[in-house]
């Protein structure tokens, strides 16, 4: 587990690959961890052993994966069949049971308000993924204040445009930074 999490301490800003199409610019930029956020039952397979064999962790984003179930089934078919270094979900039950099958998990949330940031905290020191992701990650201030509450490792993602969102996001506290755009990949 520790391998993830050192690896983005080394290298920060983490590939977010939307479609497969992005494969290649993922695995040519210098990220050391790329997540899967779409995929699907036909091409996941090959994605991790492309991402595997150019020596780099990935992760898949398990509620965006088409064509299987939602259910532990599919999550199981995931870590034996699959095997990525780790998966991300929002889904407190995913997360369990990804742990229980000895996983690294990542577990997302969408802080839209106090109701929400609340939930989070609560929700995170309940299920206890290994790491957490907020979302929009351009919230400088609020992953100051919820690093100070948990205590795992976070990172920040959604709406990161520039350099400048990474630094500010990174000097609040989280460790790494999901980005979309293949232009920040080689930061």
């Amino acid at each position: 587990m520790n391998g993830i999490i050192g690896r983005i301490y080394d290298n920060p800003v983490i590939a977010a690959l939307k479609s497969e199409e992005e494969l290649e610019d993922a695995l040519n930029s210098n990220v050391n961890v790329i997540f899967v956020l779409h995929a699907d039952i036909f091409n996941i397979n090959r994605l991790v052993s492309s991402i595997k064999a150019a020596g780099k962790c990935v992760l898949i984003h398990i509620d965006f994966l088409e064509g299987l179930g939602r259910d532990s089934k599919a999550l199981d078919y995931i870590v034996e069949t699959v095997k990525p270094d780790g998966i991300i979900s929002t889904r407190s039950a995913h997360i369990k049971h990804a742990k229980d099958r000895g996983i690294f998990t990542i577990q997302r949330f969408f802080i839209v308000d106090s109701m929400s940031y609340d939930t989070a905290v609560k929700s995170i020191h309940s299920v206890r993924p290994d790491m957490i992701e907020i979302l929009p990650g351009v919230m400088p201030s609020v992953v100051k204040r919820i690093t100070a509450q948990i205590p795992m490792p976070l990172i920040a993602g959604g709406l990161i445009d520039n350099k400048e969102d990474i630094i500010s996001v990174l000097s609040a506290g989280a460790i790494g930074v999901s980005v979309g755009k293949k232009e920040l990949w080689g930061l």
